[in-house]
């Protein structure tokens, strides 16, 4: 493993920009991916949440963009609209750190396509989005594709499954075969997906950090058993004995965020919801409340589970349990980031705990049952 980004062949101005950042040296998968990708190699890298994939891909990119010139060299799709605008918020951090005049421009399926348009008038040199309005664009002639020399699929799981390959597919075909690469990331990669990669990728190099251990060893998962009707109470009395900094609440059901975040309100609980259906200012506002510290509580459904980035999260609530182990992991991957520590509680029904020992079997994790009595936490 790498010991420091000069070693990885990354050029001063992006290893001052890191700095400015507080990053001082690369994670494992950084020093896996960088030389592979910087050799225009496809890749396809599995590794935890918040083990700094991002970096891994934006580093190589930023130091291949050639920046004298108004081509569009780079496409990194998403399948969330915060995932998006994430992205491209650390592309510019990075760029104006280190100084380095590379541009680019946030697609999202949602916003004025005439925006977009006039966004894509500046030459970005990198266009991060949704997959359908990037192809789009695209299809109108606004955004040229056979200048592109590197594709990126985050979450990749997601945007190879059975409801988004074809998409990803069209956009693909439109780039040049013989001049692009194409990087796949993300936490989880099932044999499905890797199957699929290489009917899209020329040869893939496949990189797994972590094989053993694909959750977090910084996360401690614990569980509380409560009758049906009783959850939303749990949650709010754990709220209380926990004090947690910043807590993520996931909900299975979209149509129950607002209610939930509406009773936490009542309980003077500062929360905020985010669900699918949102508009994209609504969306943008309670992710940016929830960053800043004005809301302690975002109240989700899995939309939140791909790839944000939030490092202060201490607690994840699990109202609901995740349909599958995969989406438990990205679940509680949005704590413990970095080299943090975090704690997962799941707020279950007795008919749920084959769920909790599936996910023990299937993870390789423990969990451990808590109760709560006279405002604190304890194992049962």
């Amino acid at each position: 493993m790498a010991n420091s980004f000069k070693d990885l062949n990354i050029n001063e101005n992006l290893i001052k920009g890191l700095k400015r950042e507080g990053i001082m040296e690369p994670t494992e998968v950084q020093s896996k991916v960088i030389p592979l990708a910087l050799e225009h190699l496809d890749i396809v890298a599995q590794s935890q949440t918040g083990s700094g994939k991002t970096l891994a891909f934006l580093l190589p990119i930023m130091e291949k963009i050639d920046s004298s010139s108004r081509d569009t060299q780079c496409i990194i799709l998403c399948p969330t609209h915060e995932l998006v605008i994430q992205i491209n918020d650390q592309i510019k951090l990075l760029a104006r750190n280190a100084e380095l005049p590379i541009r680019s421009t946030a697609i999202i399926g949602t916003a004025s396509i005439k925006r977009q348009i006039e966004s894509l008038k500046d030459k970005p040199h990198i266009v991060v989005g949704s997959t359908g309005r990037i192809y789009e664009l695209i299809k109108n002639k606004k955004l040229k594709s056979h200048t592109v020399t590197t594709i990126v699929l985050d979450e990749a799981d997601r945007l190879l499954d059975i409801k988004n390959i074809e998409a990803v597919k069209d956009v693909i075909k439109t780039t040049l075969r013989d001049q692009r690469q194409i990087m796949l990331f993300s936490a989880t990669i099932s044999k499905q997906t890797l199957e699929t990669a290489r009917e899209i990728m020329k040869d893939p190099e496949i990189i797994n950090v972590d094989e053993e251990n694909i959750v977090n060893t910084n996360i401690e998962h614990l569980y509380m058993t409560c009758e049906s009707r009783e959850k939303f109470d749990t949650l709010r009395k754990l709220v209380a004995a926990l004090k947690p900094g910043r807590a993520i609440v996931f909900i299975n059901k979209s149509e129950e965020i607002d209610l939930t975040t509406t009773k936490l309100r009542y309980h003077k609980l500062k929360s905020q919801g985010i669900y699918g259906t949102s508009t994209k200012e609504e969306r943008k506002e309670s992710m940016d409340m929830f960053k800043s510290g004005k809301a302690q509580l975002l109240v989700s459904s899995d939309i939140s589970a791909r790839g944000i980035n939030i490092e202060s999260v201490t607690h994840i609530f699990n109202l609901d349990l995740p349909p599958t182990s995969k989406d438990y992991i990205h679940r509680v991957g949005r704590t413990a980031r970095g080299k943090r520590s975090g704690t997962a509680i799941s707020i279950i029904t007795d008919k749920d705990l084959p769920i909790i020992r599936s996910y023990e079997r299937e993870l390789n994790i423990e969990f451990k049952e808590v109760v709560l009595s006279h405002g604190k936490l304890f194992l049962k």
